[in-house]
């Protein structure tokens, strides 16, 4: 038997259950958010410590929200963050690290 089909309530096309989500989209907005901080700075020696730190803060909050995430809308942004997360932190340990070399 065939199902009815529910109206979309003004829900993105990849939010398929209807139900708010507020910490998955909080945790998702950080993510893309720090992941966008991490890779534009990582482009820039001198930032290091910020594209590493805000690297690795978005990808632990990527992380956590994958884990979390219940829509598909919500693993894709998150999966484009933790990449960018992912960059921004790995040039930015390339360029000089966490700690900028005051611990060797």
């Amino acid at each position: 038997m065939a199902q009815a089909m529910r109206p979309n309530s003004g829900h993105s096309l990849f939010a398929t259950d209807g139900k708010p989500h507020p910490v998955q989209d909080t945790l998702m907005a950080v993510t893309l958010v720090l992941g966008l901080l991490s890779f534009i700075t990582a482009q820039f020696h001198n930032l290091h410590l910020l594209s590493s730190w805000s690297g690795l803060i978005g990808i632990l909050t990527g992380a956590y929200g994958q884990y979390i995430s219940a829509t598909t809308r919500e693993r894709f942004v998150l999966v484009v963050g933790l990449g960018l997360a992912g960059v921004g932190f790995f040039l930015g340990m390339a360029h000089g690290g966490l700690f900028g070399g005051v611990i060797h």
